[in-house]
Order: structure tokens, then C-alpha cells, then sequence
């Protein structure tokens, strides 16, 4: 019988039972694709995240898959929570490293910058540059969403998809009251994503510029098995890219997002945006750990 190592944090924050869920495995080897969908769905939480340190490429390599046997690519809390892992535990991820400090996530390297606050790993992800794909109308989307065309009017903003390495579709809300009133129709949300060839949809607000937070969120993606996520990195990269383009923030200035109050997992997910992509960060607490039998 093998057993495996697993971990459970929460990401996106510095406290215990707060930010988005995240189990993750850790594997001598790559897995065959069955036990990684039986494990993701053992653990039921919206990813599971899978690492390895590949000595032949010197690199902590991830993969990522929803219960409902998505594989997950972008450099969201699945990605995030797994180098705070490491870093929490004392892995000598980067040893071998010359230069800036990166991961694989399946197939793709991803660029990290690694602090330390209170004690906590603090890691930024790099994702590209944002480019906004298309729009749709807001009466398409209204109804998906439980609200009306006229809750989605702020600031005259567009509902566009953006995509940074997953493409969402930034919904703009008029103010907080209509975010939280938000009730998600998954079949509806289902057909709007794959017609229009996205993954999920970004409600957000904005908040007053002297406010902690930038913009409040909610992410709805039933199309790859997540009802509501508590904080959703591949989706907190495009709205600051979208938010950049639009002139509401700032190149190389720090702003943060709040997202998964509805859910009573706040988490606080850090943006920046520069000339040639886009920083997300955070941190993450370790809340359980225990062994897997295959």
C-alpha cells in the first residue's frame, strides 16, 4: 500500500479558516490520471494541488484538478498555496536556481518573488499581460446572475472577457448591495461560458480609492465543478490588468482585492500591474496534514 503526505491551507490569507481551501499531495512520481481525479474528489474542495521537485529540471513541479477531474493551469490559489507549502516546510525549492526564483505548473513556468511577513511566506506570482478578448451584453449576463441589466452598469464599464492565462469575464456591479444579492443560475452560467468560450465569471465592485480594498469580488465557475470560490488568483490577474486599462488603478502600485465574504472565507488576494504582466500574491496557512493511501 502507498501512502502519500497531504496538506490542507487555507490561501490567500494569514489566518486559520479564512481565504479559499486548498488540499495538496505530495508524489514521489507523476500519478496516473484516474488517482488524481479519485483523490481531488475524495477531498472535495473546489482544487487539489499536486507537487513533486523534479531533480533533472531542478523545479517544483504542480498540477492542479477540480472534483469534477478539470485540470487547473493558472497561477491561482492552487499554485500559491502549494509554494507557501513548501516554503512554510522548509523545502530547498530553489537551490538549484540561478536568477529569478519559478515553478512548473504542468507545463508552464511561472516567474515567483518570494518575501517573508510576520513569519509567513509572502509569494507573488507573475501572470501575462491582460488582454480583453470580447464583450458581452449585459442583458445576456443579467439574468445568469439573478439581477437586473441596470445592476450591472459601473461606471459605464463593458463586461469584457480578459485573460491574463485563463480568460474570465469581468462583470461590473453597481455597488455592493447587488454583488451580494447575486444568484448564480449554473446552468445558465454553463451554457454563457462555453458559447462564448470562457471559464468563469468576475463580479466585482469598486470600492472609494482610500477604501483598504480596490474592488470586492465573487467568482462563479460551474462549468469546471466550483459553485463559488472563495479567492480566485487567475481571475484577480485579469480584473487588475482590466481595472489598469481602464484607468481606475496604476501601473507598479499595490492594490488588493477582497473576495469570498459571501462564502464567510474572506480572502485578500495583492495586484499589481507592470509593463510586462501582471504580479498576484498572498499567503497561506497550513491547517492540516496527514497521510493518503492509494
Amino acid at each position: 500500500m502507498k501512502k502519500l503526505n497531504y496538506y490542507v491551507l487555507d490561501v490567500f490569507t494569514d489566518t486559520k479558516y479564512k481565504g479559499n481551501q486548498l488540499s495538496v499531495v505530495y508524489t514521489d512520481d507523476e500519478l496516473e490520471l484516474s488517482q488524481y481525479h479519485a483523490i481531488s474528489r475524495e477531498f472535495g474542495y473546489s482544487e487539489t494541488s499536486f507537487v513533486n521537485y523534479s531533480t533533472t529540471e531542478n523545479v517544483l513541479k504542480v498540477r492542479s484538478f477540480t472534483p469534477a477531474e478539470f485540470e487547473v493551469i493558472g497561477a491561482g490559489h492552487n499554485l500559491l498555496g502549494a509554494v507557501c507549502l513548501a516554503l512554510i516546510k522548509g523545502w530547498d525549492i530553489f537551490k538549484h536556481q540561478d536568477g529569478e526564483p519559478s515553478v512548473i505548473i504542468k507545463d508552464t513556468r511561472i516567474p515567483l518573488r518570494v518575501t517573508e511577513i510576520d513569519g509567513l511566506p509572502y509569494v507573488a506570482m507573475k501572470q501575462q499581460p491582460a488582454k480583453v478578448i470580447s464583450t458581452i451584453p449585459a442583458d445576456r449576463i443579467a439574468q445568469a446572475i439573478g439581477l437586473s441589466p441596470g445592476d450591472l452598469n459601473l461606471n459605464g464599464w463593458e463586461i469584457n472577457i480578459v485573460e491574463t492565462e485563463v480568460a474570465h469575464l469581468m462583470v461590473p456591479v453597481k455597488n455592493l448591495a447587488a454583488l451580494q444579492k447575486a444568484v448564480p443560475d449554473k446552468s445558465l452560467l454553463k451554457q454563457l461560458s462555453k458559447k462564448y468560450d470562457f471559464e468563469g465569471f468576475y463580479l466585482f465592485t469598486t470600492n472609494q480609492p482610500d477604501a483598504p480594498y480596490i474592488a470586492e469580488a465573487r467568482f462563479f465557475n460551474p462549468g469546471m465543478g466550483i459553485d463559488e470560490d472563495p479567492a480566485t488568483g487567475t481571475a484577480a490577474g485579469p480584473l487588475a490588468g482590466y481595472l489598469e486599462k481602464l484607468g481606475h488603478i496604476k501601473q507598479n502600485q499595490d492594490y488588493q482585492i477582497l473576495q469570498g465574504t459571501a462564502v464567510q472565507h474572506p480572502s485578500s488576494i495583492h495586484v499589481k500591474v507592470a509593463g510586462d504582466g501582471v504580479w498576484v500574491s498572498g499567503s497561506s496557512v497550513i491547517v492540516m496534514e496527514g497521510t493518503l493511501y492509494l
